[in-house]
C-alpha cells in the first residue's frame, strides 16, 4: 500500500516516516512541496494521503480540493495534520473531503492505529472494485455471447426465407448492410444502427406463408396474386408484434412498414411521411434497391446504375426524400457492397419495377 505524505517540515517527515514505517507492506513516498506531490498524484496512485494544513503555495485544504477533483482520488482517504485549533478549518478540511484529523503534535500510537484502519478500509475498497470489474466483464461476455447468438439466429431465418423465395440468401446480407449506411447517414446512434441492421433481415419474414407458385412465379402477378403476395405483411406482422426485446420490435415495425410509400400509396394502411416508422423507411430504400439489382425468378437483374437512378427517380412519392439523400451520399460505400454489378446488358422495363414494388 502506498502512502504519500505532505508536509514542508523535514523534521515532521521523518517522524511520520519512523512511525509508519512499523506498518508491514507499506511504502511511504514523502514531499516537502505541496505543488510536487499533487503534480506526483498525477500519475501514482497513493492508498493514503496525509497533507499538512499549513504550507507555503497551497495549504492542506487546498491539496485536498484538487485531489478529489480527480476520479483516481475520489476514494483515497486523506488525512489532515494540523496544530490548528480553529474549528472553522476542520469544518473546511471536512467539505473538501478529508477522511481523518490528527493534531500536531501527533502520538505515533494513535497515528498507527488510525493508519491501519484507513489501510485496511482502502483494502476493502480495492477489492470491491476488483470484484466489481470481472462481474463487469462477465456480464459484457455474457451479454456479447447472447447478441450473437440472437444475431446468428436472425440471419439463418432470414436466409432460410431468402430460399424459399427463390435467391441465394445473399440479399438480406445486402439489404441490411445498406439500410445500416443510411441509417448513420441520418445521424441514428450506433446502438439504433445495429439494430437496424439486424433487424432488416426480418423484413419479409412473412413470406414464409405464401404459396411457392407466387412468390416463384415467373412475370407479371394477377391482382388476386398480388392481393395474396401482399398477405406477407400481415402474416410477418402477427410473427414479430408483441416481442419482448427491443430488436424484435424494431423487425415488427420494418416488417410491417417496408412496403408502405412516402406518398401515402403503399399497403397494408396507406400510411403517409412519417407516420411511417424511420425504420421502415430506411429498409424500404434498401430492399428495392438490392431486389432490383438481383436476378429473380420472374425478372433479370437491373444494371446497378439504373437501380441507382430509380431510388433518386422514387424520393418524395415512394421513399422518404431523407432517406433518399442519405443513400445519394453513401453510394461509394453502397455501390462497393453491390460488387459493382453495372455490367449486366439488361434494360429495365416498368413491369419489373412494378413486381418488385409489390414483393
Amino acid at each position: 500500500m502506498n502512502i504519500a505524505l505532505i508536509d514542508d517540515s523535514r523534521s515532521v517527515i521523518s517522524a511520520l516516516t519512523l512511525a509508519l514505517r512499523e506498518i508491514a507492506g507499506v511504502s511511504i513516498t514523502s514531499f516537502l512541496d505541496p505543488e510536487a506531490a499533487l503534480l506526483a498524484c498525477e500519475t501514482i496512485n497513493f492508498d493514503i494521503v496525509l497533507v499538512d494544513y499549513t504550507m507555503p503555495k497551497y495549504n492542506g485544504v487546498d491539496v485536498i480540493r484538487a485531489l478529489k477533483r480527480s476520479p483516481a482520488y475520489a476514494l483515497v482517504p486523506i488525512v489532515m495534520l494540523t496544530s490548528e485549533a480553529d474549528p472553522s478549518i476542520r469544518l473546511e478540511a471536512i467539505e473538501a473531503g478529508a477522511t481523518e484529523f490528527l493534531r500536531k503534535p501527533f502520538d505515533a500510537i494513535e497515528l498507527k492505529a488510525r493508519i491501519r484502519n484507513l489501510l485496511a478500509l482502502r483494502r476493502a475498497q480495492l477489492e470491491l472494485a476488483d470484484r466489481a470489474e470481472v462481474l463487469e466483464a462477465a456480464v459484457r461476455a455474457a451479454t456479447a455471447d447472447i447478441a450473437a447468438r440472437e444475431e446468428e439466429i436472425i440471419w439463418r431465418l432470414a436466409r432460410a426465407i431468402e430460399f424459399r423465395d427463390g435467391t441465394t440468401g445473399d440479399h438480406v446480407s445486402r439489404v441490411a448492410d445498406v439500410s445500416r449506411l443510411i441509417a448513420a447517414e441520418l445521424g441514428l446512434s450506433d446502438d439504433r444502427c445495429r439494430m437496424i441492421y439486424l433487424a432488416a433481415p426480418l423484413h419479409d419474414v412473412g413470406k414464409i406463408g405464401i404459396a411457392d407458385n407466387i412468390l416463384t412465379k415467373p412475370g407479371r402477378l394477377t391482382p388476386e396474386e398480388i392481393a395474396q403476395m401482399r398477405r406477407h405483411v400481415a402474416i410477418g406482422q402477427r410473427i414479430l408484434d408483441n416481442g419482448s426485446s427491443e430488436l424484435v420490435q424494431v423487425a415488427a415495425a420494418i416488417a410491417g412498414g417496408h412496403h408502405e410509400k412516402w406518398d401515402g400509396s403503399g399497403y397494408p394502411l396507406g400510411l403517409v411521411g412519417a407516420e411511417i416508422p424511420i425504420e421502415a423507411r430506411i429498409v424500404a430504400v434498401a430492399d428495392v434497391f438490392e431486389a432490383l439489382c438481383s436476378e429473380r425468378p420472374y425478372k433479370k437483374a437491373w444494371p446497378i446504375g439504373e437501380a441507382h437512378a430509380e431510388i433518386l427517380a422514387g424520393a418524395g412519392d415512394h421513399f422518404d426524400p431523407m432517406c433518399v439523400a442519405a443513400f445519394q451520399r453513401r453510394w461509394p460505400q453502397i455501390e462497393a457492397i453491390m460488387g459493382g454489378r453495372s455490367a449486366d446488358p439488361h434494360s429495365p422495363s416498368a413491369d419489373t419495377a412494378h413486381r418488385v414494388a409489390t414483393a
